[in-house]
């Protein structure tokens, strides 16, 4: 099965600017329109492994950024995928 992080967004402006502040960082990510499965005011998030969602939220809200949701997408084949709300309040992503 396999699973990807997702960061939603509140407009197209902080997505872009999540890009520009991540692009010399040593995080695996790219920009995505958001999956139909998942919510959000703005079409754009950023998909990332699992395992450095929790970095790239920090650093993210260290340059004032808002951030509107974290989420953790499960595909299995044809499947529709299985959509998991992250608290990152916990400060842990568990890994599957």
């Amino acid at each position: 099965m396999a699973s990807s992080c997702y960061i939603t967004f509140p407009t197209i402006f902080y997505a872009i600017r999540a890009e520009s502040i991540l692009k010399d960082q040593p995080y695996s990510f790219k920009m995505v329109p958001v999956p139909r499965s998942l919510s959000s005011s703005c079409g754009t998030a950023l998909r990332c492994g699992c395992q450095d969602i929790l970095s790239i939220k920090d650093l993210l809200l260290q340059n004032d950024l808002e951030l509107e949701g974290f989420y953790r997408l499960e595909e299995e084949g044809l499947k529709s995928p299985t959509v998991t709300p992250l608290n990152l309040n916990e400060r842990k992503v568990d890994e599957q």
